[in-house]
């Protein structure tokens, strides 16, 4: 292997890698190494990722080789690659697949790969309590409700379980996918869309049925889940983050496919019914009148037998529903999501519950075949008064945090952005309330917040698309759901301390392909050496990841 001082990479032995932005070769490696590394952090000019236990299973299990990684780090590498790195990941990538979960007549079996693991895992503790039943030297009887936890136990273990067990068969469902929509414009599924959607099924095998399909806000996750249940063929549940995406939902299946709007039924709090597609929200669900009630709605989980479940903006799944989920291993489920980042890093839990990331696509990839816009990302930096510089520092903690974020001087910056930006189509969001109210009152737009009643939001949403309103103003209810193909720049004032995922939500926002080719403009306002700039730096990992950049601007 002849290293080229030229090349983009430096791997080193405690498995990070260095990735050189000035390098000409950086795109592309890049693109080499993101099915299996995670990045870290990403200053200016070189960026690290980490190889890590759950990167490298989830590259296994979207098919990607061991030696497939290793030879992308030894094309990219400026240097020798450390002999340890090697050896990690075919020691991660060659435990993914060692421990296989069968369903052999009826009987839930757990099969290792050599006896010294079975051994190994029979003693852990909380492995070894789901594998009481030994059957022979490699192989142990499970109880088929323990099959989720077990599937918990053994990724912290470090041997991630191959499920193969199968899935039972829900009540047919009778959809198929309109070659026009009802407005009779042509509709096609777009070939990545489709390709997430066999990979996820796989034509209906042992190793498909389960797991995550990653791809930008923007880019038609809700079609993806589409095309599955056509190919599936069986009564879903959908749950989502709110009743706006209920909405949305029930839009694209009456739109797009073959069912009658009788067929869909909602279980929210408007009313609680459940038919072949059953559409209801991740808050229902968890819903319980005390902190030592039983969560009532979870039932709905065995009301129907579902031949699949989609879990919408899967890294948003709260505890409840994983716990939930567990006990759901028979079902087929399907997560969609724009990023895999949870900030509670359960990232396990959604690999061992809802299955492995089966598809991912660049969201610079999308973007240079135009099915997302174009976007320029821009951190405007806004001073505080002296006034309220001594108040952040007479202040503790969180409370600064909130002085920075609410910083007053944000809104004459606003003003100017909106002034700029006059033919745009604005979306602005803030974390706290009583900013956004202000905002709005300021700016004379109208607001939408949790308390916003449900008919009047859908009102101020279609009269943003039909063109009569230019601008919303936004609580952190709009990082989700919110389909306004048309906005192109939003203004982010507040955001949710340092959340990534939050980050890519409110980007994804106004990444729909424009009809008349506009690019989308992204802008966020922040307090500089504040705690809020430091979390700004946090929020903006996933998106550098992701192949974009930020522009620094230091306002007067």
């Amino acid at each position: 292997m002849t290293y080229a001082p030229d090349n983009a990479l430096v791997v080193q032995s405690d498995c990070s890698v260095l990735l050189e932005l000035q390098s000409p070769r950086a795109e592309k490696a890049r693109a080499a190494i993101a099915p299996f590394a995670e990045l870290v952090k990403s200053p200016e000019h070189v960026h690290t990722y980490r190889l890590t236990p759950l990167s490298i299973w989830n590259a296994r299990a979207a098919g990607l080789a061991a030696d497939e990684m290793s030879a992308a780090l030894h094309e990219h590498s400026r240097y020798p690659v450390p002999v340890a790195v090697d050896q990690t990941i075919f020691d991660l990538a060659g435990r993914f697949g060692r421990v296989v979960l069968t369903n052999e007549s009826g009987t839930l079996r757990c099969r290792c790969g050599d006896e010294v693991v079975a051994e190994l895992l029979s003693r852990d503790g909380k492995v070894g309590k789901h594998l009481t039943d030994r059957i022979d030297a490699t192989s142990f009887r499970v109880d088929p409700e323990n099959r989720g936890v077990l599937k918990q136990a053994l990724v912290s273990a470090g041997y991630p379980a191959e499920d193969l067990a199968g899935y039972v068969s829900g009540d047919a469902l009778d959809l198929s996918l309109r070659d026009r929509t009802v407005s009779d414009q042509p509709f096609c599924v777009r070939d990545y869309q489709r390709q997430a959607a066999e990979a996820f099924y796989a034509s209906g095998s042992a190793r498909g049925g389960s797991g995550v399909i990653v791809l930008p806000c923007g880019a038609g996750k809700t079609i993806v889940g589409l095309a599955a249940m056509e190919m599936v063929g069986q009564t879903t549940l959908v749950l989502t983050t709110s009743l706006t995406s209920v909405k949305q939902w029930r839009r694209e299946i009456c739109d797009k496919t073959n069912l009658q709007p009788d067929d869909i039924a909602e279980y929210t709090g408007e009313r609680k019914s459940t038919g072949p597609v059953t559409l209801t929200t991740y808050q229902l669900m968890t819903w319980r009148s005390g902190r030592e009630s039983e969560f009532l709605h979870l039932e709905l989980f065995r009301a129907r037998s579902w031949g699949l479940i989609i879990y919408d903006e899967v890294h948003l799944l709260p505890a409840p529903v994983f716990r939930a989920t567990a006990d759901l291993q028979a079902r087929r489920r399907l997560g969609l999501t724009a990023t895999l980042v949870r900030e509670d890093n359960r990232e396990g839990d959604v690999f061992a519950l809802i299955g492995p990331k089966r598809f991912d696509v660049p969201w610079r990839d999308l973007e240079r075949r135009n099915w997302i816009a174009s976007a320029s990302c821009v951190e405007e930096r806004i001073p505080m008064s002296r006034e309220r510089r001594m108040e952040y520092a007479l202040a503790n903690g969180r409370a600064r945090f909130r002085i920075a974020a609410e910083n007053p001087a944000k809104i004459a910056r606003l003003r100017r952005l909106l002034k700029e930006h006059k033919g745009g189509r604005v979306l602005v969001i803030g974390e706290y309330l009583t900013q956004v109210e202000a905002i709005a009152k300021e700016i004379k737009a109208p607001l939408v917040t949790g308390k916003t009643p449900q008919t009047l939001r859908e009102q101020i949403y279609e009269q943003f698309r039909s063109g009569k309103l230019r601008c919303i103003v936004l609580s952190k209810v709009g990082n989700f759901a919110i389909d306004l193909p048309d906005a192109d720049v939003l203004i982010q004032v507040s955001g949710m301390f340092g959340s990534r995922q939050e980050e890519a939500q409110r980007l994804g926002r106004i990444l729909r392909p424009k009809t008349d080719g506009r690019a989308a403009h992204f802008f966020t306002l922040v307090s500089p050496d504040t705690r809020e700039e430091e979390f700004a730096h946090h929020r903006k990992l996933f998106l550098t990841e992701q192949g974009y950049s930020y522009q620094i601007v230091i306002a007067d």
